[in-house]
């Protein structure tokens, strides 16, 4: 009998060990993230806003009630991706900077910030000058303006705006100091100082300083190939906010990526965009669903972010979301390219001109498209995304040497890239 015992237990022993040979990668878990599924609709109302709100009337010209009733669109923005709540909240705060004759440096930032949120950069520019010119909450503006100058490419001026905000115990420091060693390539170092950040919101018993820390962090921890760390911080923004679709999106790519469970990672994506309508969650599903070959929830995704991102409120908020699919999912390179040709003109940064050249190289003007990298991408920029047009750019034009030095880059990245990347990647 003793002998049998031992029998059995070398054999469980055999049959545990080759479970975790098949599924070595599993570090998610249903049973963590189930309660957080439920299809609550996000809010879009609060008697907080009711009261302020009925407080306007067309001849108002009360500022308080223009600047929280601007805040609570901006949050039910947040809450549910729909864009008519980030455009309301642009009308009340520029009726509020219209009306204020103080604390308009407030108002004008905070309409700067929704002209960010809307992609509409250089009017978030001039806002921001406008904030600084003011002479009031100086900080806030230097702050303001290294933001819009990175999203800019101006990354000189952000450089002098960062050094200017010196003051390593300050939460707004040390998460531009993080971005901005992100923008270098120096991911260890961005993720020290969003460590330190996040510290600082933990100790702020502020919940929304902490979801914004805590989600941001998740997203460098899987840039560095740190995914347990990810999944641990997604799910400490959804213990403070259970409807949290960024968190949920972050963990379903986990899912997907790092797990190649896609079937999961749809479910998850379904429960989220039951509530929350922001246009790339599509885009993401169907994804998903190209993964799966399933053809016919690919094309109904795809269309129904087409639906949305033609909604003229949009703006240039998806150009670059639009130049991919028209290069490598339509095929409409005429209109590929007069778009990457108006987001180099709105945000000439190294990712507009890797899509202005990536659609050149589609249209086969290699010569142009190798130009363009070589003078605007080169050593500028470290997003994978980017990296792979060049690599595919170096590989046409018959640098095979760069092209194999950026495959091999590209090969640690297929986790921030996507399944679907594997391929391509070996065919560099």
């Amino acid at each position: 009998m003793s002998r049998n015992y031992v029998l059995i237990g070398i054999l469980l022993i055999l049959l545990g060990s080759c479970d975790l040979s098949e599924n070595p990668a599993k570090i998610t878990d249903k049973n963590d993230y189930d309660k957080y599924l439920v299809a609550n609709h996000g809010k879009a109302t609060s008697k907080y806003f009711e009261i302020w709100n009925s407080k306007i009337r067309p001849d108002s010209s009360q500022l308080m009630s223009f600047g929280i009733v601007g805040g609570e669109y901006e949050r039910f923005f947040k809450n549910t991706g729909d864009i008519q709540y980030l455009k309301k909240a642009e009308a009340v705060l520029r009726k509020a900077a219209d009306i204020a004759a103080i604390g308009k440096a407030g108002i004008y930032r905070a309409l700067a910030r929704n002209y960010i949120s809307q992609h509409r950069f250089k009017e978030a520019l001039q806002i921001a000058d406008s904030a600084r010119a003011c002479k009031s909450g100086v900080e806030a503006s230097q702050s303001l303006l290294f933001d819009v100058h990175m999203e800019l490419g101006n990354y000189n001026m952000a450089k002098k705006y960062l050094d200017s905000l010196k003051h390593m115990s300050n939460f707004g420091y040390l998460i531009r100091l993080s971005k901005w060693n992100d923008h270098l390539g120096d991911l260890g170092t961005a993720i020290h100082f969003m460590e330190k950040a996040t510290k600082k919101a933990k100790s702020s018993n502020n919940e929304a300083l902490q979801l914004w820390a805590y989600t941001n962090l998740a997203d460098f921890y899987g840039h560095a190939g740190r995914i347990e760390d990810s999944y641990s911080y997604y799910l400490k923004a959804l213990e403070i906010d259970s409807d949290n679709a960024y968190a949920k999106k972050g963990i379903a790519w986990i899912v997907f990526s790092h797990e190649k469970k896609p079937e999961e990672a749809m479910r998850i994506l379904d429960s989220v965009t039951k509530t929350y309508s922001a246009p790339d969650y599509f885009l993401l599903k169907a994804e998903i669903a190209g993964y799966l070959n399933d053809d016919l929830k690919r094309l109904i995704n795809l269309d129904q972010y087409f639906k949305l991102v033609s909604n003229p409120a949009y703006g240039n908020m998806y150009n670059r979301y639009n130049i991919s699919i028209y290069v490598d999912e339509t095929g409409q390179l005429n209109k590929a390219f007069d778009l990457a040709q108006k987001e180099v003109e709105l945000r000439p940064t190294p990712e507009s001109y890797g899509l202005l050249a990536y659609t050149y190289l589609n249209k086969g003007e290699k010569s142009k498209a190798r130009q363009i990298i070589e003078a605007n991408v080169e050593g500028k920029t470290f997003e994978p995304k980017v990296l792979m047009y060049v690599a595919k750019i170096y590989k046409a034009t018959g640098a095979i040497d760069k092209a194999k030095k950026l495959k091999n880059e590209l090969s640690q990245a297929i986790y921030e890239l996507g399944p679907h990347a594997e391929k391509s990647i070996a065919n560099l």
